[in-house]
């Protein structure tokens, strides 16, 4: 019977979930095809910015899996949060954390520069250290935090080449990686990952520490 938010709700899984749970749940996302999809399922989505949430008082909870990284600006996300509550409202959620794939992308970085790449002077995601999330939450408004980290090594099945494929194809477009140079500069790069990465098993794992938390809005 709550109304939640799921903030950044990518195709709708979890946003079903949170349906399939008995709550009335508002769905937001940045991109446009992700909402689409979510509509496709009949849920209740639109397009908006992370940052830039335009919701008063109307939701019970909010909810956010794995999005908060890609929004750089986290003191407008908690103040947007913390404005979309209603008294006595909680934020719950995950996102990368201090440490999140630090191998992975130190691994593509070291190819991009021996390659002679100008790399930017961050990687555009914020994994924050519980310290610096509370203290944003906090100044926002937040009290009970609870924030910790979690270590999560996970299988990548078609391997690092495989989840830079993925997650970087975008970073390369901003750094003017030519598509047809991509695929050996991702093999390249998966060489340079630390060996105990690959298991006995013969699948390599992603080094994913995960920042997990729940706060409230007291009033």
């Amino acid at each position: 019977g709550e109304h939640i938010l799921d903030l950044g709700c990518g195709d709708g899984t979890l946003t079903q979930a949170l349906v399939n749970a008995d709550s009335v749940v508002t769905a937001v996302d940045a991109s446009e095809d992700m909402v689409a999809a979510a509509r496709s399922h009949g849920q209740d989505a639109q397009v908006m910015d992370g940052e830039r949430l335009c919701f008063d008082g109307a939701f019970d909870a909010v909810f956010s899996n794995a999005v908060l990284h890609w929004m750089l600006d986290g003191a407008a996300v908690a103040e947007g949060v913390f404005r979309a509550l209603r008294p006595g409202g909680r934020f719950v959620g995950e996102m990368g954390g201090a440490g999140n794939v630090r191998a992975l992308r130190a691994a593509l970085n070291a190819e991009l520069v021996a390659r002679g790449y100008a790399l930017p002077e961050s990687d555009q995601q914020w994994y924050p250290s519980v310290e610096e999330f509370g203290a944003i939450y906090s100044a926002a408004g937040f009290t009970e935090i609870d924030a910790r980290l979690i270590d999560r090594p996970t299988p990548l099945p078609a391997g690092p080449a495989g989840w830079f494929r993925t997650f970087r194809s975008g970073y390369c477009d901003m750094i003017g990686v030519p598509v047809e140079a991509r695929e050996a500069i991702f093999t390249a790069a998966e060489a340079r990952m630390p060996a105990d990465m690959l298991g006995e098993d013969g699948i390599w794992r992603a080094d994913y520490v995960r920042l997990r938390f729940s706060m409230r809005k007291v009033n």
